[in-house]
């Protein structure tokens, strides 16, 4: 017969166990057979948390897609919530969920953010090409991206005005019609030196003082003039081949230099070196620092120099002749360095960047219409353009990356581009004849040109170099048409 113990617990219990070790005993048994309810595949506890997704209280915060169970006005919290699920998951996730593949809507948790078949999550995203734009929201807009929209883009500036009438014109009488010669230049002082016929003449753009800085005789005339960088001593080239050195502060002749057999029509200086160029063919380069006439010829040529200009850095030295040619020059040989052939006529006009080294402009004469950009360390064509008539003058603004040219045959026009883009920013016209002589004011905003007319024309054209802002119409010398003798 089963005793009381056994009846009631069905267990045959050792002696001294008593009824609180049974309770105990049966707690701890019912605890292990939960544990291997809830892992079937394990035999072992663990106090590992794996939490349940569908009771995620995703829509506390309003990121599961569900039906709004009351109707919703315009721009109200569903705006808000895409926007939102934007921000977190992307622009793909949104249109995912609102197109029909994604379950039109997103009844339960099909479309949620925490769903395994979303796509979006725990996936690096390296291809934005295809995206829709950056949110106006997006932290792109701090960094180098640009998150705003084209209609918050600031608007286009608008195109730099350019006075179309010059501000001033003088006459100046027995002014050269002659595409040979360069008889016009502004010294860095203010002043301005004309060469009329057998005189020079300096005109003070402060105070339009007018004064005759020297007479060549009735059989002499003058060829080309060129102030010195410091602005005190002027250069005279004359058409029996000597160059003369002038002081401009005191009209009084320093020195007088040969070597040229016929005119001499260009003369250019750097710093401590006068180069000039003539009929001849030849280009010598003389220093007054010493007694001799020249220091070195420069022999390459086949036809009258009427183009020379030295490089901001004065290590190389670009001319231009009837032959054609484009030569450079440096300090070191006396061979040329580069030999442009490029050009179909006569190569007047010539400029070096100011904003750039061994950058180099060009202008051919009728034939040719021409403006060509050279690297002179390498000897590339850069660029080509076809201005529709002859290229007399040449100027790169120290303001603005821009050029002024001035033509002949057969607009006479004055002409201003903005490099590189070599787009037209204005065309001036005025001259009755071929525009053949240009200089640049010291200040870099205004030039002179001149013409067979026998007129001296003054253009307010750059900007300065502070405030680049539109120039007035009305200058500081706007006093009618006067005569510069």
């Amino acid at each position: 017969m089963e005793s009381p113990q056994k009846t009631k617990t069905g267990l045959n219990l050792p002696a001294g166990m008593n009824q609180t070790s049974l309770r105990l005993e049966t707690f701890s048994s019912s605890f292990r057979g939960i544990s291997t309810l809830s892992s079937p595949s394990k035999s072992t506890c663990s106090d590992r948390f794996i939490p349940c997704r569908s009771s995620s209280r995703l829509h506390a915060f309003d990121l599961q897609d569900k039906e709004p169970t009351t109707p919703v006005k315009e721009g109200g919290n569903e705006a808000y919530s895409r926007l939102l699920k934007s921000e977190l998951f992307g622009s793909d996730f949104v249109s995912n969920s609102l197109s029909p593949a994604g379950g039109g809507g997103g009844q339960g948790s099909a479309s949620s953010p925490m769903s395994p078949c979303t796509s979006n999550m725990l996936r690096f995203k390296t291809d934005r090409s295809n995206s829709s734009p950056c949110s106006p929201f997006s932290p792109s807009i701090l960094g180098n991206d640009n998150g705003l929209s084209s209609d918050s883009s600031p608007p286009p500036k608008p195109p730099r005005k350019v006075p179309k009438t010059p501000h001033k014109v003088l006459d100046a009488p027995s002014l050269q019609d002659d595409f040979y010669l360069n008889v016009v230049d502004w010294s860095s002082q203010n002043v301005l030196a004309v060469g009329l016929g057998t005189c020079v003449y300096l005109w003070s753009a402060s105070n339009s003082k007018v004064t005759k800085l020297c007479d060549l005789g009735p059989n002499d005339s003058v060829c080309s003039l060129q102030w010195t960088r410091e602005g005190s001593y002027i250069s005279v080239g004359t058409s029996h081949g000597q160059v003369q050195v002038w002081d401009g502060t005191q009209c009084k002749r320093v020195r007088t230099m040969g070597g040229h057999q016929t005119r001499t029509g260009v003369l250019a200086w750097n710093s401590r070196i006068l180069s000039s160029g003539s009929r001849d063919r030849n280009i010598l380069q003389h220093d007054i620092r010493v007694q001799s006439d020249y220091v070195s010829k420069l022999v390459g040529h086949k036809s009258e120099v009427c183009g020379l200009k030295w490089s901001h850095d004065d290590r190389e030295l670009a001319s231009g002749g009837n032959d054609n040619q484009l030569l450079v020059w440096n300090n070191h040989s006396q061979q040329p360095i580069l030999k442009l052939t490029e050009h179909t006529a006569a190569v007047k006009a010539i400029t070096w960047s100011p904003h750039q080294s061994s950058l180099l402009a060009s202008g051919g004469g009728t034939a040719d219409r021409c403006i060509r950009f050279w690297n002179t360390t390498n000897g590339h064509q850069l660029n080509s353009i076809d201005t529709g008539s002859q290229v007399c003058n040449l100027a790169w603004s120290k303001n603005v990356n821009e050029i002024v040219s001035t033509h002949g045959y057969s607009q006479n026009q004055i002409m201003l581009w903005k490099y590189p883009s070599m787009a037209k920013v204005a065309t001036l016209t005025g001259h009755s004849m071929r525009v053949l002589y240009l200089a640049t004011s010291p200040d870099g905003q205004t030039i002179v040109t001149g013409a067979g007319d026998e007129t001296l024309r003054f253009w307010n054209v750059f900007p300065s170099v502070k405030m680049q802002t539109p120039v007035r119409d009305t200058g500081l010398w706007s006093l009618g048409r006067t005569q510069i003798r």
